[in-house]
C-alpha cells in the first residue's frame, strides 16, 4: 500500500521508532506526535458529545419525561449479537434508576427481522407507551405508523443505512443520516445505545462510571458487527477489551466460562468465540436467552445454566453451517453454469434460516464472488448476503428492488425477503447487475502488505510496539510484511501434508526465525528448492511456557 514517505520520516523524527512501524501509522492517517499518542492510549475523555447527534435532545427529552410520569418503556432490539448486546446495555442502565421497564426480542422465525407488528401488538396490550428500538427501525416506516395509531412513541437508535424517507418516530438516532452532524458515523448498534444513556446520564448528573461499566458488551458488539475499528469505535473496543479481560458482567464471565477462555482475550476471540455464542441462541431458538444472560447480575447463578444452553445452541449451529456449507457447495461444483458467474445466489427450501449467512460468507472462501444463500420461511423466500472486498452489496440489491419485499444492510452484508416466483428473476438481475459493476480486481482476493521488512528486524521490542496498535480490525488492520530473498535454514517441514512449519535463516544474526502457513503445504516446493519471499504477520508462540515471536505467514512466492 502507499504511503507519503515524506509523512514516514517526519514521524520517524519525532518518534525515534522503526521506519516500518512508522509507516504503518502514516498509513492509518496518524501524521504527527500528538496523533500517534493519542492513538496509541485511547482516552474516553476523547469520546463524543452525544448531544451532537441529530435528535438525541429529542430522544432524552421523551425518556425523561416518561419516567417521571412513569410510563412503562420497552427496549427492543434484534436478535444477533448486536441487538441483543444494545438491550442488554440500556436495559441494564435504566434499571438502575427505573422499575417500570421491560424488553423484547423478536423471533427470527416467527417475527423476521426488526420492528414487528407483533411486538407492537405486545406493547399495546401490556400498556407500553414508549420503545426504544436499538440496531433496526431506520426503515420500519409503516412499523412506526402503526404503533403510533396504537398511541405508542417510539425513539430508533440504529446504524444502518437509511432510506429515503426517515420513520415518523419522537427521535431517529443514526448518524448516518444525511443531515447528522455525529463526527462519527461507523457506530455498531450498540453504540448508538451506549450513546443515549452516555446522553440521559451526562443531562442527569449521573457519574459516567455508571456508563462505562458496560463497555464490555459494547466491544463485544464492535468486533462481532465487523464495524471498523477506528475513530471512537477503537477508543470504545480498547477499553471495553480491557474491562472484558478484567472485570467482565455477570453474563460474559459464565459464557468464558464454559468456553473455557483462559487467555486475554483479543478482537479475534470475541469475533470467534464469544460472538457465535451469543448469536446462536437467535439462530437456534430465540434471542431472549441471549439478553437473559448478559443481564444476569452478579448473585445470579443461574447465569451460568444460561451460558451453557447457548454453548448448546452454537454446537447445534455449527453442525447445521457444516451440512449447509457442503450441500451448497455440491451445488456448485455441479453446475457449470453457476461456476462461471460472476455472483452466487442459491436457494433451498429446506435449509435452516439461522445459518445462511454464516454459509455465505463460507462460500466466498470458495468461490470469492457476491453471495446471496436464500431459504423459505412461512411462505416466503429470505435470504443472506455477503459481499467481496470493495463491491458494495447493498447497492446491487437495491437496483434488484422491483423483485424483493424487504431488503436492508451495509456495504458487505444484507438481509432480503421476496415471494418464491420471483427468485429466478432476482438471480438473474442480481448477476447482471454485479457483471457490469464488479471489476477484475474485485474477483480476486488480494493479501495487501503494509510495510518491507527485513527480519533481522524483527524483535520483542518490534512486536511490542505493534502490539499497542490493537485493538486490531477493519480500518486497523493487524499489519503485514513483506519480506524478500530468502532462505531456508534446512529446519522447514511439511506438518499433516498441508502446512509449513517454516525455519528462515537472518542474514545479519546468530539465530533462525520459525513461522507457520496453515494450508500452504502445496508450496513446499519453493521453500526448500529456492530463494523465496513471504508475506506475513507477527505474533508469540508459546510452547511449553516458552514465549517466542513467529511468523503467520500467508503466503509464499518463489523470489523475483
Amino acid at each position: 500500500m502507499p504511503a507519503d514517505e515524506t509523512k514516514v520520516a517526519d514521524l520517524h523524527q519525532s518518534l525515534k521508532i522503526h521506519p516500518a512501524l512508522c509507516r504503518l501509522l502514516v498509513l492509518r492517517g496518524i501524521d504527527t506526535y500528538e496523533e500517534a499518542k493519542a492513538f496509541f492510549r485511547p482516552s474516553l475523555n476523547s469520546l463524543h458529545d452525544p448531544f451532537l447527534m441529530k435528535g438525541m435532545a429529542k430522544a432524552i427529552n421523551r425518556i425523561t419525561d416518561a419516567i417521571s410520569q412513569g410510563e412503562k418503556i420497552l427496549i427492543y432490539g434484534d436478535y444477533d449479537v448486536d441487538g441483543t448486546t444494545s438491550v442488554a446495555v440500556v436495559f441494564s442502565f435504566f434499571r438502575t434508576i427505573y422499575a417500570n421497564l421491560d424488553y423484547y426480542i423478536p423471533n427470527r422465525y416467527s417475527e423476521g427481522y426488526g420492528i414487528s407488528s407483533k411486538g407492537i401488538d405486545f406493547a399495546a396490550e401490556n400498556n407500553f407507551s414508549l420503545i426504544i428500538a436499538l440496531d433496526c427501525g431506520i426503515k420500519s416506516n409503516d412499523k412506526i405508523d402503526y404503533a403510533n395509531s396504537k398511541g405508542i412513541d417510539f425513539i430508533i437508535c440504529d446504524h444502518h443505512t437509511p432510506g429515503e424517507e426517515a420513520p415518523a418516530a419522537i427521535a431517529v438516532l443514526d448518524p448516518k443520516q444525511d443531515d447528522c452532524p455525529y463526527p462519527y458515523k461507523e457506530l455498531s448498534g450498540c453504540g448508538i445505545g451506549f450513546k443515549l444513556i452516555q446522553a440521559f446520564a451526562q443531562q442527569q448528573g449521573i457519574p459516567k462510571e455508571k456508563v462505562y461499566q458496560y463497555l464490555d458488551l459494547v466491544c463485544v458488539s464492535i468486533a462481532s458487527d465487523i464495524v471498523p475499528i477506528t475513530g471512537e469505535n477503537r477508543t470504545l473496543a480498547y477499553h471495553g477489551l480491557e474491562k472484558l479481560n478484567t472485570s467482565p458482567c455477570r453474563g460474559l464471565r459464565s459464557l468464558m466460562g464454559v468456553a473455557s477462555i483462559e487467555k486475554r482475550m483479543d478482537i479475534s476471540d470475541v469475533v470467534f468465540i464469544i460472538g457465535p455464542r451469543i448469536n446462536a441462541a437467535g439462530r437456534i431458538d430465540d434471542g431472549k436467552h441471549a439478553v437473559k444472560l448478559l443481564i444476569a447480575e452478579e448473585e445470579d447463578l443461574a447465569s451460568d445454566d444460561n451460558a451453557d444452553a447457548l454453548q448448546q445452541f452454537n454446537k447445534e449451529r455449527k453442525d447445521l453451517d457444516k451440512n449447509i456449507t457442503e450441500h451448497a457447495l455440491d451445488m456448485i461444483g455441479t453446475d457449470e453454469v453457476m461456476i462461471a458467474r460472476k455472483s452466487t445466489v442459491l436457494y433451498h427450501e429446506h435449509w435452516h434460516k439461522g445459518v445462511i449467512g454464516i454459509v455465505a460468507s463460507r462460500l466466498i472462501e470458495n468461490y470469492y464472488r457476491p453471495t446471496i444463500v436464500l431459504t423459505l420461511s412461512d411462505g416466503k423466500v429470505t435470504g443472506s448476503g455477503r459481499s467481496v472486498k470493495g463491491f458494495d452489496l447493498y447497492e446491487a440489491i437495491y437496483e434488484c428492488r422491483d423483485h424483493l419485499i424487504q431488503f436492508g444492510g451495509h456495504k458487505y452484508a444484507a438481509g432480503l425477503t421476496m415471494l418464491p416466483e420471483k427468485v429466478q428473476d432476482f438471480s438473474e438481475a442480481f448477476e447482471r447487475i454485479v457483471s457490469e459493476r464488479i471489476t477484475p480486481d474485485q474477483q480476486v482476493p488480494v493479501i495487501e502488505i503494509d510495510a518491507e521488512l527485513a527480519l533481522d528486524d524483527i524483535s520483542p521490542k518490534f512486536y511490542s510496539i505493534i502490539q499497542q496498535m490493537a485493538p486490531f480490525g477493519p480500518g486497523n488492520m493487524k499489519p503485514m510484511f513483506l519480506s524478500k530473498h530468502l532462505r531456508d535454514s534446512k529446519w522447514s517441514k511439511l506438518v499433516k501434508e498441508d502446512h509449513i512449519k517454516f525455519s528462515i535463516r537472518r542474514p545479519h544474526k546468530m539465530d533462525n526465525i520459525d513461522g507457520i502457513g496453515f494450508g500452504l503445504g502445496y508450496k513446499f516446493h519453493m521453500v526448500k528448492d529456492e530463494f523465496f519471499d513471504i508475506c506475513y504477520q507477527i505474533d508469540e508462540n508459546i510452547w511449553n511456557e516458552k514465549v517466542s515471536l513467529q511468523m503467520v505467514v500467508k503466503d509464499v512466492r518463489i523470489s523475483g
